[in-house]
């Protein structure tokens, strides 16, 4: 699959302090990197634009749009088209856990403020929801002044805390809380039982929400790169136990491998999107292939054969 080259530095780009100046040099990658690649001017198929045409109303053409990708395009302004967005942030305490230079939680507030200003971007609306066993914090999806920054504030402020017993995603809650149909992303490390998580998602399926969830994991927890006799510590329940990784390795792999084919198959019987993002991979990469992966499937709704009625 096509992919946009990396243009920021990730461990420099965490180590600055201002979650919207790290959201905006990701943007500032991302919009370059479209730029170079065959497939510049992808956006328009993620929030309801076409591209312009002889005998269309020039007031209409997105100027933002057109100085980025070079090809012109026009927003449709129908209330139902447009994009409404949830994004659902995990703050249990594992989202703590980072073996490079920052936490999954810093890495997933940094994507969520991207993908926040993207659309702000292009005028659809976002909103935010940050959650452990319960949910902590809810801002509704809107695409109004001020929404991105409001968005900002709770990502920020949003910290990992210990959940006793491991986390379960209040998915039912939610699906309660978002009646409109919406587009809902799930960051969530998933270190957790997922019993319920097939029928949770199968329950926002039928309220027609279309689910994407980016399953994002340290590279350490990954690859278990661990040589020398430590104490490893549960960041959800807090079990300590003293291990020999070297002996520990492959039985660890195959647990967690069945865990991501559990998770995949789970995301595939219901519709939803499944993307393993590794906190050591570019950020404007990930909103590349997020987005390319949109428009293909966008392309693929159009193009199918509607069914009788």
């Amino acid at each position: 699959m096509a992919s946009a080259p990396s243009n920021v530095d990730l461990a420099a780009l965490m180590r600055v302090r201002s979650l919207e100046l790290r959201a905006r040099l990701v943007m500032e990658g991302f919009w370059k990197g479209m730029h170079r690649s065959p497939l510049h001017g992808f956006s328009a198929e993620f929030s309801e634009y076409r591209q312009y045409v002889v005998g269309d109303d020039p007031r209409f053409i997105d100027w933002k749009v057109m100085a980025r990708s070079d090809r012109s395009y026009v927003k449709k302004f129908e209330e139902e088209t447009n994009l409404r967005c949830q994004l659902l942030l995990d703050a249990s305490s594992s989202m703590a856990y980072g073996s490079v230079g920052f936490s999954k939680l810093d890495y997933a507030a940094t994507l969520g403020a991207t993908l926040g200003l993207f659309l702000k971007e292009q005028g659809d609306a976002a909103g935010l929801t940050v959650f452990d066993e319960k949910i902590r914090d809810h801002l509704p999806a809107q695409a109004r002044s001020g929404q991105w920054h409001a968005l900002l504030v709770n990502l920020q402020k949003a910290a990992a805390s210990p959940v006793a017993g491991g986390p379960r995603l209040p998915l039912r809650p939610l699906g309660e809380m978002i009646r409109r149909r919406a587009l809902l992303v799930l960051m969530s490390d998933f270190l957790m039982p997922l019993d319920g998580l097939d029928q949770d998602l199968g329950l926002l399926g039928a309220m027609q929400h279309d689910v994407v969830v980016f399953h994002l994991m340290d590279p350490a927890e990954l690859d278990f790169p661990f040589t020398e006799g430590a104490q490893f510590t549960d960041a959800e329940t807090g079990r300590q136990l003293l291990l020999d990784p070297t002996t520990a390795r492959a039985s660890y792999l195959k647990r967690l491998n069945a865990h991501l084919e559990q998770l995949r198959g789970i995301c595939a019987r219901q519709g939803a999107e499944y993307r393993l993002i590794r906190t050591d991979t570019p950020l404007e990469k990930d909103l590349f292939d997020f987005l390319h992966a949109r428009r293909h499937l966008a392309a693929r709704h159009r193009a199918a054969p509607r069914k009788a009625a």
